[in-house]
């Protein structure tokens, strides 16, 4: 399972895809939004996870654009907004789940798996 990571502390970023490879993902990183709506535009994934605040683009554009487009690609939101108005946005706009850092990996890992379900049935 191909998973695209959007986020920008890259200390962050790099101890995500070490864990996700680590349990059989595949995982490709970027570090802005633009660079995530490059990757969601010419590679075929089978999630996404993705930070709100980036530079060039925020998180909550790329999924608004990556839904504009038609993609029904899961999205899992993985961000420091915690406040309710922050889920509900995310969600409204096509997050298909929500995680606040910081997070438990096994969370993290439970989350994914979840909203990639219906995908593997």
């Amino acid at each position: 399972m191909r998973i695209l990571l959007a986020e920008d502390e890259r200390s962050l970023s790099r101890a995500v895809v070490a864990l996700l490879e680590k349990n059989n993902y595949s995982a490709d990183a970027v570090y802005d939004g633009a660079e995530a709506l490059e990757y969601l535009a010419a590679e075929n994934y089978d999630a996404v996870i993705l930070d709100i605040m980036m530079p060039k683009m925020d998180g909550l554009t790329v999924l608004r654009k990556l839904r504009e487009r038609g993609s029904h690609v899961p999205v899992l939101m993985l961000t420091a907004k915690s406040e309710v108005e922050d889920k509900v946005a995310g969600l409204d706009t096509g997050a298909n789940d929500y995680l606040t850092k910081p997070f438990a990996t096994a969370e993290l890992l439970a989350r994914i798996r979840a909203m990639t379900r219906t995908q593997n049935t």
